[in-house]
């Protein structure tokens, strides 16, 4: 089994901006993944298995919903305890962070903002101990950036819903015992309906050969004429506002766990170079390896100021969509270029489950696009300065 040594990186000093509650909570979840995850991830990750086991840790640690309050059963933490939460389970894995952020912010953050009173105490108790585990059904085969347009339906025959369309890229799906899942009225207005296992015509196939994200496990969501209860929809969720809220509060958690991951193998790269001789010194002491770990840190200190900061505007309310769009933007692309650089200052031994460098790599990829692309993630920017929107270009007419 590996051994966890991780140092935690902090040129700043960054840990004196955190209060001492914040930094135990995020003491916690980092004692929990160096016993839980980091001896056992390389394994499933080979597997391509999901580490079922682990749901009930997740559950004690505080990571299912962090932010939910305590009258509902959830810790009651704030914002900047659940970015750090989901910054040391993204140093595990990424894929465990994925699973804790797809059930707090996509499944039991909806329930919350958007449910009726039974629906919350019904729901988010269960699903804060990982008794429960939900997956968020927003993403279609045709529609991806543009969720506007999504295709599923639902019908009102008097005493229930129909619902009819499908998802995918559903993280959590092929456990998931509920799904909030995004759907069209009649009216096409968007509208949010909480969908149990066992509902028949109601399946979740699992998206095999992946590449990445080995450890999370994917998978559709199948509605075919399935008969939802009326008390399953979420009465103050109405139009494409509400589901986007909700990738608000898993793309903030994204911007801390991408951190995670960054400093995850900038101190692997640094161990690496100090122990790693060549030419009668270790590589550390050559300066094309002291430029690549230096330009790691001072990208990665960069990244801590900013998550910092958008933890303390979202503690006060005052986090906006664009800024959440900004970090999320940045982090991940920090994190995966920090990926390929500490690959290469382990050669060979980078590319091997020996070391976490490439599993990290191999998942980024897909956090570079998933809960908004980079690219789109630079054009929310975009629209933000100068109020000009770039998502929708008008086709040439014909001469």
């Amino acid at each position: 089994m590996a051994q966890d040594l991780f140092k935690h990186p902090d040129y700043y000093l960054t840990d004196e901006l955190f209060n001492d509650e914040q930094k135990l909570v995020r003491e916690a979840a980092r004692e929990w993944v160096k016993r839980e995850v980091t001896p056992i991830i390389e394994e499933y990750a080979q597997k391509a298995e999901f580490p079922k086991h682990l749901i009930k840790g997740l559950g004690e640690i505080g990571a299912f919903g962090p932010f939910i309050p305590e009258e509902y059963g959830g810790p009651g933490m704030d914002y900047m305890a659940y970015g750090l939460i989901m910054q040391e389970l993204e140093r595990g894995d990424s894929g465990i962070r994925s699973t804790a952020s797809v059930q707090s912010s996509l499944v039991m953050f909806p329930i919350w903002k958007f449910g009726s009173e039974e629906q919350k105490h019904k729901y988010l108790p269960k699903l804060a101990t990982g008794e429960l585990m939900g997956c968020f059904g927003l993403t279609e085969p045709n529609h991806g950036s543009d969720p506007g347009s999504m295709e599923t339906r639902f019908t009102d025959e008097g005493d229930h819903y129909l619902l009819n369309g499908a998802k995918m890229w559903i993280s959590n799906a092929p456990f998931a015992d509920i799904a909030v899942v995004w759907a069209k009225n009649e009216q096409g207005r968007i509208k949010g309906l909480i969908v149990e296992r066992g509902m028949e015509g109601f399946s979740t196939p699992e998206t095999h050969n992946k590449w990445s994200l080995r450890t999370s496990a994917t998978g559709e969501l199948i509605f075919d004429n399935v008969k939802v209860p009326k008390e399953n929809l979420l009465p103050e969720a109405d139009g494409l506002r509400a589901p986007l809220s909700c990738l608000d509060s898993a793309r903030y958690g994204i911007a801390w766990g991408a951190l995670g991951a960054a400093m995850d193998v900038y101190d692997t790269a640094l161990r690496y170079a100090l122990e790693r001789e060549q030419f009668g010194q270790p590589i550390a002491g050559f300066q094309l390896q002291q430029k690549k770990l230096a330009e790691m840190i001072t990208e990665i200190t960069k990244a801590q100021l900013l998550t910092w900061r958008l933890g303390t505007l979202k503690v006060e309310g005052k986090a906006t969509p664009a800024q959440i769009s900004m970090a999320k933007r940045n982090n991940v692309a920090m994190a995966l270029n920090i990926a390929r650089e500490a690959r290469q200052i382990l050669g060979a031994m980078g590319i091997t489950g020996d070391y976490p460098i490439m599993r990290h790599m191999m998942n980024l990829e897909s956090v570079i696009t998933y809960e908004g692309t980079h690219d789109i993630h630079l054009l929310i920017t975009g629209y933000d300065i100068t109020g000009i929107p770039a998502f929708r270009c008008k086709p040439k007419e014909k001469k």
